[in-house]
């Protein structure tokens, strides 16, 4: 079993979208890359503890490869947008790869290349894993609990059908 650290905006999202993946396994919510220890939501979402909101995933790389995930990343958020994703504005949504090992960080150096090759301004920061701080309960799981919400019913129907679209052979089957 594999990790990896990945924030692309708000955890909502980028969890509703790695979940659907096959070879993953879980998927948790949290924080990470900034200063203080144990954040809670309302600190990071304030911009006091410069942590992004991030998404840990456990993944066998024997179903999903590491740069599988980076290509379903890179395609379902903004990585042009500096600290933004759509409406959500600040450094907790900057678009950020916490690599692992080198062998991470030699694969996301690679997809980076390729997509500023195509013309893309990426601003992705790459760094190495920094703590990782799950967050608060309500968050873990949230789009499948709260289907409903508005944000929710905004924000991630698209990322999904691009993904459902453009990744229908790494999708679990139920």
């Amino acid at each position: 079993m594999q990790q990896a650290l990945f924030g692309g905006g708000c955890f909502w999202c980028t969890e509703a979208v790695f979940l659907q993946l096959q070879g993953v396994q879980k998927v948790v919510s949290g924080y990470a890359g900034g200063e203080r220890p144990n954040p809670s939501y309302e600190e990071v979402c304030g911009g006091e503890t410069q942590h992004a909101e991030v998404i840990l995933i456990d993944f066998d790389e024997m179903q999903i490869s590491f740069r599988q995930l980076l290509e379903v990343f890179f395609a379902t958020h903004d990585p042009t947008t500096l600290n933004r994703q759509g409406n959500d504005i600040g450094t907790q949504y900057r678009s950020v790869i916490y690599y692992f090992n080198a062998e991470q960080k030699s694969e996301a150096e690679s997809v980076i290349h390729a997509l500023k090759e195509e013309g893309l301004n990426i601003v992705t920061e790459l760094s190495p894993a920094p703590t990782f701080y799950p967050a608060e309960d309500y968050h873990q799981n949230f789009f499948a609990k709260n289907p409903t919400q508005g944000y929710c019913n905004f924000a991630i129907p698209p990322k999904l059908n691009k993904l459902r679209s453009k990744f229908t052979t790494l999708l679990k089957t139920h």
